[in-house]
């Protein structure tokens, strides 16, 4: 009796890893055809996987249509989940897969212009001074729950407001972000630099992400700018950048993102006249009262990179 009670308690309700990559495969591509392609099976073993599977969870996963399938509701809903948790078993097993030569391993999440421009060119000095130490960088650009990714820590840009708000963390603080404008040296006509005035009749370049940028540096100047808010607009610094490069408008950008530029003179301050836009950058990790001994050691190098660097950042 006492070993078919333990058999019992430890049957669980968990399909074959082949019909669920089926289900995550088919749902992706919405095709049973497809899916077999991508998964190297004949078509009728996607079907019959997938067969399997409804009849396991007593639920219809995809109705047929004209065209081939679809999701139902809940199978949208199921492999949704199922796509994270598969994603999640991978990264466990590369990770497991790694540590066979006794490397450390830091997943980290990074705002996108920072982990390009600022972290990836410092990685090489880290890994002169951690040798073991490696960094798995995915981009992220708002805050998420730790517990469901597998993120040890997370590179973050925004207010103090925010990063407050930001539930079951705690955060160390890098850097303030300053901004200042930059255009390309034909938009400067021979001066040495623009006055406040002059930058108001010029195109601007906009930071979807920072609508309100321009209008808080007029203000800070004292000169009114009814074309603060107008401009192409772009998603990523990085892309304001590259059309400042073009000649499209003036940037508003903190000088480090493009040094680069600034060195092979694509780009020119066109005014000195800086202004700390309110948002920091922070190391967000998860409350806990240990931390990854992968983590303590890029927390020690980071804060030393910073200090080197003490220069405002940009994501």
């Amino acid at each position: 009796m006492a070993f078919v009670y333990i058999a019992h308690i430890m049957r669980r309700k968990i399909p074959s890893l082949q019909a669920l990559a089926c289900l995550e495969a088919a749902a992706r591509h919405q095709s049973y055809t497809r899916a077999a392609q991508e998964l190297a099976l004949t078509q009728g073993a996607v079907s019959r996987q997938l067969t399997a599977l409804e009849d396991f969870v007593g639920v219809a996963l995809f109705k047929r249509t004209r065209h081939g399938v679809t999701l139902t509701e809940r199978g949208r809903d199921y492999a949704a989940q199922v796509a994270v948790r598969l994603q999640a078993l991978e990264q466990d097993t590369l990770d497991v897969m790694s540590h066979q030569s006794g490397a450390l391993n830091l997943p980290l999440a990074a705002v996108p212009t920072f982990a390009t421009r600022w972290l990836i060119p410092r990685l090489p000095d880290l890994k002169r001074h951690q040798p073991e130490l490696t960094v798995h960088l995915e981009t992220r650009t708002r805050p998420f729950m730790f517990a469901d990714t597998p993120f040890d820590a997370a590179l973050y840009a925004g207010t103090p407001e925010q990063v407050a708000q930001w539930a079951g963390t705690r955060a160390i603080k890098l850097l303030d972000e300053v901004v200042l404008p930059v255009c390309a040296p034909s938009l400067l006509q021979g001066a040495s630099s623009l006055s406040p005035e002059a930058i108001a009749g010029l195109p601007l370049l906009q930071q979807s992400t920072r609508p309100d940028a321009w209008r808080q540096w007029f203000e800070a100047q004292g000169v009114a700018a009814t074309q603060a808010l107008s401009g192409a607009r772009f998603e990523l610094f990085s892309m304001t950048a590259a059309a400042a490069v073009h000649g499209m408008g003036l940037a508003l950008v903190p000088r480090l993102l493009v040094e680069d530029e600034l060195a092979r003179g694509e780009l020119v301050v066109a005014s000195p006249q800086a202004l700390a836009s309110g948002r920091v950058y922070v190391l967000v990790c998860p409350e806990r009262d240990d931390q990854p001994p992968a983590l303590q050691m890029f927390v020690d190098w980071l804060l030393q990179a910073v200090q080197v660097a003490n220069t405002p950042i940009s994501p």
